[in-house]
């Protein structure tokens, strides 16, 4: 059922979308040459690795001159990149990865192999037992305001409580909180 609704709602969304994700992909482009998409090798379900896509939001050569998190007022985010960040469409293409079955819609967000070392290994191999998604517990409940402790604990919580009723209560708790966004 979750695969169902996965695939159902990214294609949907994909269709409905598509206006916005060309016009994006133009920005981009005028703002900071190609490329448009930004891939990085990501943990998935079972631990296995893939390219997880993101319209591309910082400079072509940010990898080389800094570290793979960012941090506020990182000089290497363009200034198309910084409007998509804020309001996530640079988590768009995302909706690829659903439909190619390396992500789902909710779940913990997928993290880097380098983040590894920060979980003991019972909580590493916890939260790979579900596909990472684009939006979950933890950015319905302070995204990057919170903790690394406090979203490795909701993060837990999820993959111990999943179902497609609370995959639904995420989705539309992520919706409201992006209209909330925009309204400001």
């Amino acid at each position: 059922m979750k695969r169902l609704l996965d695939t159902v709602l990214s294609l949907l969304a994909l269709l409905l979308l598509l206006p916005l994700l060309l016009l994006v992909a133009l920005a981009i482009v005028l703002d900071n040459g190609p490329p448009v998409f930004f891939c990085q090798n990501r943990v998935g379900l079972g631990g296995r690795s893939f390219k997880i896509f993101k319209f591309r939001s910082m400079r072509n050569d940010a990898a080389a001159a800094g570290p793979y998190f960012t941090e506020a007022g990182d000089l290497r985010i363009t200034r198309v990149g910084r409007f998509i960040r804020r309001t996530s469409i640079d988590e768009l293409p995302q909706l690829l990865n659903v439909l190619k079955g390396d992500m789902s819609l909710v779940g913990p967000r997928p993290d880097v192999e380098a983040q590894r070392p920060l979980y003991v290994p019972e909580d590493w191999v916890r939260r790979c037992s579900v596909r990472p998604g684009i939006t979950g517990l933890a950015q319905v409940n302070g995204r990057s305001n919170i903790s690394w402790e406090r979203r490795l604990e909701l993060d837990l919580q999820y993959v111990c409580e999943v179902s497609w009723w609370s995959d639904i209560q995420i989705l539309w708790a992520t919706l409201m909180q992006l209209g909330g966004r925009h309204a400001n």
